[in-house]
């Protein structure tokens, strides 16, 4: 977690990558932002207005010539004033503008994560937003940059909220029932659509959490084993799509005796090919730890590309529950049976086909995907206990409203901590502790 910081800190970080690069962005948040760029620059530019400014350290000699912008609070990304500093990105210019902002009274490094924490503690962001932000920033397909922009709106907030409503309304009456069961207008048929709604939101609910498959295919990638008996192209296919010798490929038999994963985009979406032990039975000791290992990453996967020698064709027993393609290789010298893809990596022959095969598998992995699916374990977690005390509500007795009513509450809870609603102070440092410093 976090520590425990003052939050009238001033708090400064270099937000732009890796060194040296053209340019470096220095972000400087707080109540003493201006201040110290009135001291380094010797003007604090218009707000909002991109100013070019010679930078000095304390004793007036020159550090930098480049740009400075200042956003007024509460207009800011933290809410607080903030001043940005973009500088020549030579390690030695930032660090030496670094050491001048750290030797400034009241300023100090930012912690990671602690610029968006900010923005959330001041109501610029809700929690899935910084996380969605936080997506964004860590995007590497196409597929993973839609789906953090798609995350980044209040849908989630609209959604949970409306359901949040919807348990107080029907807590409110089941309240009601209790304390003013005589009162001539409290509805006498108010139990006949408080439990209809609630089985409805509780069929809602987990609708939306069996979504949450798709979403973390698209965010951690889609899990593709390579499997099959010694020498039917395994580690050949995987270098072949990774452009790269990844693998050692051999005549010999067991040549690969451990699992090898590779990263490939595929269009557009993240694909984790893994490249596995030739199962057999009459394997060496060690060989035999690489087929435990195989069979693993089998029931872990997404996706199995059985591959089959086709100059001596050995299929191996179906392992896992996932997907499984059936891929003879050696096509350029061998006659595939029907059914299969045909591949040579030799002649390039089929590997289109193959990974047309591939991309159609993880669309329909994660078809379940709509513009408001949970995209992290935390919100699931949540949502299974609003559902589970939904359920509990469910199957209480009818007269025993007030159990029943605190079940609602129980939900309620759940719903608002996913966006930072309630009771999250536990979480935050895990949450924004994941981002980069500067960010």
């Amino acid at each position: 977690m976090l520590p425990r910081q003052n939050a009238s800190d001033t708090i400064f970080a270099l937000s732009t990558g890796q060194l040296p690069s053209g340019v470096a962005v220095i972000r400087i948040s707080g109540n003493g932002a201006f201040n110290a760029i009135q001291k380094l620059c010797g003007v604090v530019p218009e707000a909002r207005v991109a100013r070019l400014v010679t930078i000095r350290d304390e004793v007036g000699e020159v550090v930098d010539q480049g740009l400075c912008l200042t956003f007024p609070a509460p207009r800011s990304f933290t809410g607080e004033n903030c001043a940005e500093l973009q500088v020549h990105g030579g390690r030695a210019v930032v660090n030496k503008l670094l050491q001048c902002l750290a030797a400034l009274p009241d300023l100090r490094i930012a912690e990671a994560g602690e610029f968006s924490k900010r923005a959330y503690l001041n109501g610029k962001l809700n929690l899935t937003e910084a996380e969605a932000l936080a997506d964004l920033i860590d995007a590497e397909t196409e597929a993973q940059r839609q789906f953090a922009l798609s995350n980044q709106t209040m849908a989630h907030e609209r959604l949970y909220d409306q359901w949040r409503e919807k348990l107080l309304h029907i807590r409110a009456y089941m309240e009601a029932e209790l304390d003013f069961a005589d009162e001539t207008d409290v509805p006498d048929d108010a139990a006949s659509w408080i439990w209809n709604d609630l089985e409805d939101l509780h069929s809602a609910i987990r609708a939306h959490i069996e979504s949450y498959r798709s979403a973390e295919i698209i965010r951690e990638g889609f899990r593709v084993a390579l499997i099959g008996a010694p020498n039917a192209g395994k580690s050949t296919l995987l270098n072949h799509l990774a452009k790269r010798e990844a693998a050692i490929v051999s005549e010999i038999p067991g040549t690969t005796r451990d699992v090898i994963e590779v990263q490939l985009e595929l269009d557009g979406f993240k694909v984790i090919l893994t490249d596995t032990a030739g199962i057999r039975e009459d394997a060496d000791e060690v060989e035999a730890i690489g087929i435990e290992r195989s069979l693993k990453a089998a029931e872990d996967a997404h996706l199995i590309l059985h591959l089959i020698d086709g100059s001596n064709p050995r299929k191996v027993r179906e392992h896992g529950d996932a997907d499984q393609i059936d891929v003879y290789t050696k096509a350029d010298i061998a006659t595939p049976d029907d059914g299969c893809i045909a591949i040579s990596t030799h002649r390039n022959i089929g590997i289109q086909t193959l990974l047309d095969a591939m991309v159609a598998a993880c669309r329909r992995s994660t078809s379940s995907l709509n513009s408001v699916s949970p995209f992290r374990l935390r919100h699931v977690r949540e949502l299974e206990k609003g559902a589970a005390a939904i359920n509990r509500a469910l199957n209480q007795p009818r007269d025993l409203l007030e159990l029943s009513a605190e079940e609602m509450r129980e939900a309620s809870d759940a719903l608002a901590r996913i966006c930072g609603r309630s009771d999250v102070e536990e979480i935050l440092g895990a949450i924004f502790s994941s981002f980069c410093v500067g960010k």
